[in-house]
């Protein structure tokens, strides 16, 4: 019963429908990741919760990638008292983003100047939300900070908006005081992910139902 109260149920239209869901899940996460070294390599800025991260890997020595693992999990701790409930990809995410970006940061070259960095953190901040469309349309829960935010407007009754200004506003204001990197591409990223995402996820969400109705009409062999 206690787990029934604290995870998400997972639903499938068939075993078939949920291992490609659990694989498209992994994909997802792992490009995530793969976007955030190419943004964090484009040397522009990045995102507020990337802030966050490097400036906290800057002070304490920890790498970016454990790093982002460790405000995951704490971010997690918060859903306790929001009472959310916790799903596989919620877990997953937490987990796999950090070191899929660690990885993307041994691979990717720092570039030589920003005319080379900048296109690199655009094609991050693009792949980042085709990334986000791909894990979300999966359907096995929100990720940690998704959920901190849906979490505190139902319990505040407060806009959309308002929480993830609050919760953003507040993520990059102590990221930046501890030394992490703001710029254009901060306001980039605020500006361009919400309506890039906004292209890619009805179209992945739209094939992912289609694609788990074919799945469970089809009889096993």
């Amino acid at each position: 019963m206690l787990l029934r109260a604290v995870l998400l149920p997972i639903q499938a239209s068939s075993r078939r429908d949920l291992v490609e869901r659990l694989v498209q899940l992994v994909f997802g996460l792992f490009l995530y990741g793969v976007a955030l070294g190419f943004m964090v390599r484009g040397g522009i800025g990045v995102a507020p919760w990337d802030v966050l991260a490097l400036g906290l890997a800057g002070q304490t020595g920890v790498g970016y990638g454990a790093m982002t693992v460790i405000v995951s999990v704490v971010v997690l701790l918060l859903w306790i008292p929001l009472r959310q409930r916790v799903g596989l990809g919620t877990v997953l995410n937490a987990l796999l983003v950090g070191p899929s970006a660690d990885l993307a940061l041994l691979l990717i070259p720092q570039p030589s100047s920003v005319w080379v960095g900048a296109p690199m953190f655009v094609f991050g901040l693009v792949l980042l939300a085709f990334a986000t469309g791909l894990y979300i349309a999966a359907d096995f829960g929100p990720g940690p900070r998704d959920g901190l935010m849906t979490g505190l407007v139902r319990r505040t009754g407060w806009a959309v908006w308002v929480v993830r200004t609050l919760i953003e506003g507040s993520v990059l204001v102590i990221g930046f005081i501890l030394g992490g990197p703001v710029g254009v591409g901060t306001v980039l990223f605020a500006f361009g992910v919400g309506p890039l995402i906004g292209v890619f996820l009805p179209y992945l969400t739209r094939w992912r139902e289609a694609r788990s109705r074919r799945l469970g009409t089809l009889r096993p062999a």
